[in-house]
């Protein structure tokens, strides 16, 4: 409990007035104020994510040497390294904190254009020369959003042949069977994504390599329908923000409750990723269930609008 509260304050979400090692509503509003802050559920639960985003925070860049491994480097560190090299034209894929395949190419990439060796390994002398250049603009626009959204400028203007994961955590059949019907009666090849941890979720979708990821969750109770697309460490996904609009707001209409919104999150799913992501969360279960078939056709339309008419 003291790790967690130091980890906490260190970075600057006071814990007070808890006791030193004590777990009460000073700390519970600290850990729901880091989610908030993280784009993670606010649960105030310091759970298995809330705990790794903690950990992740905590490294700056220098403090440790950054190369790609299995399982791969996360932090902070990862994420201001993947700014640094996305603004100087070096293309990391987004900015997630993960140090993949992408993230090693373009640094391997830097490290060949100032004349150091090309390991792909962040030490000192790479670190320097990584302060030492600056880029020659302001306030530069990461070139990782600006492939990502000439990806979609030149992908097709259909959903004819395109490859969309439909994930799901369980409990909803009539509604993903609904949608992948009205998916494949439009053409699309619908890979089904069905488990309840994200990250497995993620890596079935990056596995079968679609072009698209649409998570369907249930919230038992609330009437609503919200929906979150990747965004963190200064960086979002232009397509699956432009995908979440659409889909909170025809999903709602098609429920005949009240519009969510769209907001910008780092949950695993849409985090791990490597194509536009949203999650849908529709809700009470009942209405869900009852109107399943209308909500399937606002979501297929919500993907064709997608595909139809891609971000700027």
């Amino acid at each position: 409990m003291s790790d967690l509260q130091g980890r906490l304050r260190k970075l600057g979400v006071p814990t007070a007035p808890d006791p030193e090692g004590t777990f009460s509503s000073g700390t519970r509003a600290a850990v729901e104020a880091f989610q908030h802050r993280r784009g993670l559920r606010v649960d105030g639960v310091c759970g298995p994510q809330t705990w790794a985003a903690l950990v992740e925070a905590g490294f700056g860049l220098g403090d440790r040497f950054l190369y790609h491994r299995r399982p791969m480097l996360r932090g902070d560190d990862v994420a201001d390294l993947q700014r640094r090299l996305s603004s100087l034209g070096f293309d990391t894929g987004r900015v997630d904190g993960i140090f993949g395949d992408q993230t090693a190419s373009a640094l391997a990439e830097f490290q060949r254009n100032t004349g150091l060796p090309a390991d792909a390994i962040l030490g000192a002398s790479t670190l320097r020369e990584l302060r030492r250049v600056t880029p020659r603009h302001v306030d530069p626009q990461l070139v990782s959003m600006v492939r990502d959204r000439e990806r979609m400028r030149q992908a097709p203007r259909t959903l004819l042949g395109r490859h969309i994961a439909v994930g799901e955590e369980g409990g909803i059949d009539p509604l993903v069977t609904a949608l992948r019907r009205r998916l494949r009666s439009e053409g699309a090849v619908v890979v089904p994504v069905l488990h309840p941890d994200g990250s497995a979720q993620a890596e079935q979708a990056n596995t079968a390599g679609v072009e698209v990821y649409l998570g369907l969750r249930v919230d038992p109770e609330r009437a609503g329908c919200a929906a979150a697309y990747y965004a963190g460490y200064e960086y979002e996904s232009a397509g699956g923000r432009r995908l979440a609009e659409l889909v909170q707001a025809l999903g709602a209409a098609a429920l005949g409750v009240s519009a969510g919104g769209a907001r910008g999150m780092s949950l695993a799913v849409l985090r791990e990723t490597q194509m536009p992501a949203v999650v849908c969360e529709v809700g009470p279960a009942a209405l869900v269930v009852q109107r399943s078939a209308a909500l399937a056709q606002a979501l297929a339309e919500a993907l064709t609008a997608w595909a139809v008419t891609p971000p700027e």
